[in-house]
């Protein structure tokens, strides 16, 4: 039986086929967070740990979580770069960047797909679901960079502790950013699952996908194609769902994870814009550490 465990912000814990398979590794909260109560160094069990992408509230603590097992990491080339930084051995650690498949046992797959980061450069604090979002398209490389220097400004304003945890969570990083987005899709005996850690995709990937069970990031400035959501945040996960018609839908990076710039999200209009959508998709919003069964 696969189950699934909330850790928090895009933090999962997948057990299936006998393996414990991390989903991103950011477990640590910053001050005032709501969270688990766990740390990464509380985790001594772990056979694989796939990251979305390098920015440190999906990275951080896959480090420690491999000092402790003899776990395999998966990552972009930036991610398996932050780590060996770390001191992460580069032998335990597989790099990818779209259109690979691994085998993580007998009956066990995941494939690797290209994906798109959020456009964090668009705003500071995050926006509800509901707000509707217009405009910033066409924007260069070198304006979203300066747009990204006024959100760490930003970052920079929230309570000390919080800026505090921010600073001791960037292991290794540099001006490199995420390291590129990735999609996983993990195909088990007992069915399929999609993993999106950010609230991004390339519509020619998604339009071909139909997982059994999808987890799709609600946070931030939805990107498609390279270009922000003209919309809402629960019209970019309802354009998502429309796109894949999963039978089960969980949601990752939704909590308040960051208080100051993250939200605690808004779920009524997520909820009624999926089901519009795709009103043959089950939404499942289980708490943190919740055991859910995923193909039931």
């Amino acid at each position: 039986m696969a189950t699934l465990d909330w850790y928090g912000c895009a933090t999962f814990r997948l057990r299936t086929g006998g393996m414990t398979i991390f989903l991103d590794a950011y477990i640590d909260r910053a001050p005032a967070a709501p969270g688990t109560g766990l740390v990464a160094d509380d985790i001594d069990e772990c056979d694989w740990i796939v990251i979305g992408h390098a920015h440190f509230d999906h990275l951080y603590g896959a480090e420690r979580i491999m000092a402790r097992t003899r776990a395999t990491l998966i990552g972009s080339y930036e991610s398996v770069r932050v780590m060996e930084a770390a001191g992460v051995p580069a032998d335990r650690m597989i790099c990818v960047a779209g259109g690979e498949r691994v085998r993580l046992s007998a009956d066990v797959t995941v494939s690797v797909l290209p994906s798109q980061h959020s456009c964090v450069w668009s705003q500071t604090s995050m926006a509800q679901s509901a707000e509707v979002c217009l405009g910033d398209l066409g924007v260069t490389w070198q304006e979203q960079q300066e747009r990204m220097r006024g959100l760490q400004a930003f970052i920079s304003t929230l309570s000390p502790e919080s800026v505090q945890h921010v600073v001791s969570s960037v292991v290794g990083h540099s001006p490199r950013g995420d390291g590129g987005a990735l999609l996983y899709l993990f195909d088990t005996p007992e069915g399929s699952l999609l993993y999106q850690d950010t609230s991004g995709h390339w519509s020619g990937i998604l339009d071909v996908l139909r997982p059994d069970v999808a987890i799709l990031a609600a946070a931030g400035r939805g990107n498609i194609d390279g270009e922000p959501i003209q919309g809402s945040l629960a019209d970019f996960v309802a354009r998502q769902v429309a796109a894949l018609q999963p039978r089960r839908l969980l949601l990752s990076h939704h909590d308040d994870w960051l208080p100051g710039f993250s939200v605690p999200t808004e779920m009524a209009p997520l909820r009624a814009a999926i089901d519009a959508a795709s009103s043959g998709t089950e939404l499942l919003e289980p708490g943190y550490l919740a055991g859910t069964e995923l193909f039931a």
